[in-house]
């Protein structure tokens, strides 16, 4: 078996919570919050399905894969839930992951999938971060900050919490199905 949090959430809690929020954009702490419990509640529904499988299957090579990858995720994305309690996370980062959280509760995975490739990758023009090449200023070099920079390649933690985080938007997603024009490789 794997570890579960004590913590009981629904989907519901977390979509009242989501419609508070949309009232006050400047509640930092409130989005925080909601952040920390999505990524709860589907680490909580995740390890409860890994538990209830029959001994046979968690013994199996594919069982034993699946709560290793259950177990790793909660590894990587402790680091995020220490910042969320801290709130010490990068306001960008903060918003791509409420806009991220925000789709997962409408059950519109193609745009939380969007939001995400957009926290991971970003959409600066390439080569990223090269702003003087020769004695001339690149231009629209003033348009380079960090919404456009890949967070992914800032550091080891960074990548590893925003990889556990695209864990969780597939989990999510099959938990809480929706139409196939709404999902990302549907049924993949």
């Amino acid at each position: 078996d794997v570890h579960l949090e004590q913590a009981e959430l629904t989907m519901e809690d977390l979509l009242e919570l989501s419609k508070s929020l949309a009232k006050d954009k400047d509640n930092i702490e409130g989005r925080c919050k909601l952040v920390m419990q999505f990524v709860e509640l589907i680490l909580q529904i995740w390890g409860k399905k890994l538990n209830s499988r029959p001994d046979a299957e968690k013994i199996s090579v594919m069982g034993k894969k699946d709560a290793a990858t259950y177990n790793q995720t909660r590894s990587y994305l402790k680091p995020l839930t220490k910042r969320l309690r801290k709130r010490t996370l990068p306001e960008d980062i903060l918003e791509c992951l409420v806009e991220i959280v925000e789709h997962c509760l409408e059950r519109n995975y193609v745009g939380a999938n969007d939001a995400y490739l957009t926290m991971a990758i970003g959409n600066a023009p390439w080569p990223i971060g090269v702003t003087m090449v020769g004695i001339h200023a690149r231009t629209g070099r003033e348009k380079i900050f960090s919404k456009h920079v890949a967070h992914v390649l800032n550091d080891e933690t960074q990548r590893k919490y925003i990889q556990g985080l695209k864990r969780l938007i597939t989990k999510c997603q099959v938990y809480y199905a929706t139409v196939p024009s709404r999902c990302v490789e549907y049924k993949a």
